[in-house]
């Protein structure tokens, strides 16, 4: 087995002892800066750390009032907003721990995750989130409450976030140490997070953080040098996955403001409100504006098209030459800089014009599209980790970076690979282990603490470059092994309509695909093409459409093995959606899900 070691980096011993530790330093450190801030009516409310600090201790204080104690788990089903920042944090200052709930997780899943977790405290959005927890509450003899962000119920046992404050204040006038006291109980291998993976197949599994994974994840990220108190994050992320997690607790260490709202639907809008210096997120994200701009361009075409045209391909020259390490010579300086002014200082602005990098995590991001960023001097930092570690253990950074790899290990984490290439991690972000499930425990972690992630790699001059999933890994009827998440990453680059590619072929004799088209994308198209006023669905059966996916289809062959070829395709009538269960809540597509939705399909693929 081969192995690399990171060299260790002061400052990651010294760490506190636990997130609640974290966030009492940052108060005590900057007071009156700016922490968050938040939409509010028409327009966004800030909140220092101190002011943080009062609300969090409320709520602190009134967990402990309803019987919370020591790694007692509070759940949280809600969306990405700052109540859940501050009940989170809350939960952090009563030595309690959190349980992830994402706001779409079916009622079934509620109640198995609530009653596998021991939830003594349910803390939900709104009466829908509200109503999942009533349907199974007399199967859960330990929940004892639940805490409402918005809207009330008639039960005792119900109450309002403001009702949990009223009763902290009191709690506080009678103890006013009770939080304070809470948080020094904590300990490094203290429970801090139980993170229900969204999961492909079966029920979720609780990934056991305990405060050492979170400690370490922020002081290495501080470690790396690339953030500062000056920096702005926007904050989108569903704070029930680890990337979000991770997101916001290296704030407490750094010291940043983050400005907090998960409405997918105002991302774009919010971003040229608040002039963020960066932001997480999915390739999906990224893939749908590479996809607007340039389908758009291509409908108005003329003049804009060209002209788009050679912009970018200046800067993709400027970015090939950054890429190696250089500095553009004169004439392409020249030119990168008129190009910016007329184009590319264009699509800047719609992310507000001032983000040095995004971070990019959770599934693949396809070397086509970070390029094409890059030569509109937007930086995207693809990084890789699992929920099992805690979100990051390998980053590109701004000085070191390579396209098409997840960059070099973290501060503190090792890694190395198994007989069969799978990527092995070890490090303090691993976790301790899957909650009451000790031999899916086993089969996870070696006895000395190396995590099999289940992902296939290489190492290219230190830099990560994830290959596939074992799982996915398409092997055909002739034997022949083909990575399907690739494929599909080159297409999004390729074909500036689509939502979603899903490679298909296990066991097959050729390789075939499935197909979903971006509906804002493909509406714009089909007003050029004579489908104007056409439904999506018209659009999607309509054989110009097919002429015209089959001709990216083509393309895609072109740079592919012969045995990775797609030789036959289907579009469906609706993009993939969390709702039907064929995505994750972090836009991963459930492949197993989709093949069983779409079999008739499929297997329509390989009749006589």
């Amino acid at each position: 087995m081969a192995e690399t070691l990171t060299s260790p980096v002061a400052g990651l011993a010294a760490r506190a002892p636990s997130v609640g530790r974290m966030f009492l330093d940052r108060v005590a450190a900057s007071p009156d800066t700016e922490a968050f801030r938040y939409p509010d009516g028409d327009g966004w409310t800030s909140l220092t750390w101190a002011q943080t600090s009062e609300r969090v201790h409320e709520l602190a204080a009134g967990l402990l009032h309803l019987g919370i104690t020591h790694q007692d788990r509070v759940a949280i089903a809600c969306s990405t907003r700052i109540e859940w920042v501050l009940v989170d944090l809350a939960v952090m200052c009563a030595a309690g721990a959190t349980t992830t709930i994402y706001p779409s997780t079916t009622p079934d899943d509620v109640a198995y995750i609530l009653r596998d977790s021991g939830s003594r405290v349910a803390v939900v959005e709104d009466l829908g989130q509200l109503a999942k927890v009533q349907a199974s509450w007399a199967e859960l003899p330990e929940l004892g409450y639940v805490v409402m962000v918005e809207g009330s119920a008639d039960d005792e046992r119900v109450l309002t976030l403001a009702q949990l404050a009223e009763r902290g204040r009191a709690r506080l006038q009678a103890q006013p140490d009770c939080v304070e006291s809470a948080t020094a109980a904590v300990g490094p291998l203290d429970l801090a997070t139980l993170v229900y993976t969204s999961g492909t197949t079966g029920r979720p599994k609780g990934v056991r953080l305990v405060h050492d994974c979170w400690t370490y994840e922020a002081a290495a990220v501080d470690a790396l040098g690339i953030l500062s108190a000056d920096d702005l994050q926007f904050l989108w992320l569903p704070l029930s996955h680890v990337l979000g997690k991770i997101l916001q607790v290296m704030q407490l260490t750094i010291g940043f403001p983050t400005a907090v709202d998960g409405n997918l639907d105002r991302i774009v809008d919010n971003l040229a409100t608040v002039r963020p210096t960066f932001m997480g997120a999915p390739p999906r994200i990224f893939e749908k504006v590479h996809s607007r701009v340039v389908s758009s361009l291509q409908q108005q075409g003329g003049i804009k098209w060209t002209l788009f045209q050679w912009a970018l391909g200046v800067g993709t020259k400027v970015s090939r030459v950054r890429q190696a390490g250089g500095t553009p010579g004169p004439v392409l300086a020249a030119q990168f800089a008129l190009a910016d002014r007329l184009v590319l200082s264009t699509l800047r602005g719609h992310f507000g014009g001032r983000v040095r990098f995004f971070i990019s995590g959770s599934a693949p991001l396809s070397r086509e599209i970070a390029e094409f960023f890059h030569a509109a001097g937007i930086l995207i930092l693809e990084g890789y980790g699992l929920t099992e570690s805690s979100a990051a253990s390998f980053v590109n950074r701004p000085d070191r970076f390579r396209f098409g790899t997840v960059g070099l290990p973290m501060p503190g984490t090792q890694v190395r690979f198994g007989e069969d290439g799978e990527i092995m991690i070890k490090g303090p972000g691993v976790m301790r282990g899957y909650h009451n499930l000790p031999e899916a425990t086993a089969q996870a972690l070696t006895d000395d603490g190396w995590l099999r992630t289940g992902d296939i790699g290489e190492l290219q001059d230190g830099f990560l470059r994830i290959t596939d999933r074992k799982k996915d890994l398409i092997k055909t009827s002739g034997g022949k092994y083909v990575a399907p998440q690739p494929i599909e990453a080159l297409f999004a680059a390729i074909c500036p309509y689509a939502s979603h590619l899903v490679v298909h072929g296990d066991r097959r004799n050729f390789i075939s695909a499935l197909v979903t088209l971006d509906p804002d994308a493909i509406t714009g198209w089909a007003d050029k093409h004579g489908l104007s006023g056409s439904s999506y669905q018209q659009i999607c059966a309509a054989e110009a459409t097919r002429e015209m996916v089959s001709g990216y289809i083509d393309e895609l062959n072109s740079r592919l093995a012969h045995w990775e070829r797609i030789k036959k395709f289907a579009i469906l009538d609706r993009d993939l959606s969390i709702e039907d269960g064929e995505l994750t809540p972090s836009m991963k597509v459930k492949r197993r899900a989709v093949e069983r939705s779409y079999a008739e399909v499929l297997d329509g693929f390989y009749g006589d």
